[in-house]
C-alpha cells in the first residue's frame, strides 16, 4: 500500500526492503522502526528469500536519521524504552542470517547511518553524504561510534563522532566505511545484483558465517547500547537534545 512506511518487494530470491517516508527523508519514527523490524523478521523466516537489500524511497535519502518531531517531544521517562526500540531495530538487521546489502541511495545520517552499518555490504554514490551527526543534535555518539569501530580506525571514528560532519561516499570508501561505489542512478540496481550473487551461494555456509560475525561483536554492541542509555539520559538531563530539536523544528518550513 502507498501509505506503508516500509515497503517490501521481490527481485527473484532477493527481498528489497524500502524505507518509505520520503516526505521526511525516510527519518525513523516508531512506525518505521516497528515496520522495519517486522520486515526483517519476515525476510528471515521466508525460505524463498536468500538475500536482502535495504533502500530508501524518494531518491534523496537512504535515511536521514531520527525524526526530530518525535525526539523533540521526548521526556526523560521515555528515553529507555525509546533507546531500546532503536536497539531492536539495529538488532533486527544484525540478526538476519542472510546476506544484507544497504543501497545507500541518498543521505544516511545518525540512526539511518547505523542501520546501514549493521548490513553486510554498503553500496553508495561518490557524492552521497553520510555520517554520525548526533553531537550536533545534543546527543552523545555511542552506538554509532561502536559500530564504526568494526569498519574504520580510531582516528577516523573520533573525527566523525566528535565533529558530527557528514562525509561523501567517495571518502567513506577510501576509509573503509562502505564496500563499493556506484553512480547515483545505479546504486539500487547494483545492490540487487550483489545480493543476487550472494543468493546463489550455499545458504548454510552463509548463515553459520554470519552467526560467527554476530557472536564476535554482540557483547560489544550490547555494551554500547547500555552505555548509550546512560549517556543520553545525561544529555537529556542537561536539555541539549530538546533545545536542538526545538530549534530545528522552528527553522523548518511548515
Amino acid at each position: 500500500m502507498s501509505d506503508d512506511v516500509v515497503k517490501v518487494c521481490r527481485e527473484g530470491s532477493v527481498a528489497v526492503i524500502t524505507l518509505n517516508r520520503p516526505e521526511r527523508m525516510n527519518a525513523v519514527n516508531q512506525a518505521l522502526r516497528s515496520a522495519l523490524i517486522a520486515a526483517m523478521k519476515a525476510a528471515e523466516a521466508d525460505t524463498a528469500v536468500r538475500a536482502v537489500v535495504l533502500a530508501g524511497a524518494g531518491g534523496k535519502a537512504f535515511c536521514a536519521g531520527q525524526d526530530l518531531a518525535e525526539s523533540a517531544a521526548m521526556q526523560w521517562q521515555d528515553l529507555v524504552p525509546w533507546l531500546n526500540a532503536q536497539r531492536d531495530m539495529y538488532q533486527s538487521v544484525r540478526d538476519l542470517n542472510k546476506p544484507c546489502v544497504a543501497a545507500m541511495n541518498g543521505v544516511a545520517a545518525g540512526a539511518g547511518f547505523q542501520v546501514a552499518l549493521c548490513a553486510d555490504v554498503r553500496i553508495i554514490a561518490p557524492s552521497t553524504r553520510i555520517g554520525q551527526p548526533e553531537v550536533k543534535a545534543g546527543l552523545a555518539s555511542i552506538v554509532g561510534s561502536y559500530l564504526m569501530t568494526l569498519h574504520v580506525s580510531h582516528t577516523h571514528n573520533i573525527a566523525m563522532s566528535l565533529g558530527g560532519e557528514l562525509i561523501t561516499g567517495e571518502r567513506a570508501h577510501e576509509i573503509g566505511l562502505v564496500t563499493e561505489l556506484a553512480e547515483p542512478d545505479a546504486v539500487l540496481g547494483r545492490a540487487i545484483e550483489v545480493a543476487a550473487g550472494y543468493a546463489q551461494l550455499p545458504a548454510t555456509a552463509l548463515r553459520v558465517s554470519k552467526q560467527r560475525f554476530r557472536d564476535m561483536t554482540q557483547a560489544g554492541f550490547d555494551d554500547a547500547v547500555l552505555a548509550g542509555i546512560r549517556a543520553q539520559l545525561e544529555c537529556y538531563a542537561h536539555g541539549d537534545p530538546q533545545r536542538a530539536a526545538d530549534a530545528f523544528l522552528k527553522r523548518k518550513p511548515a
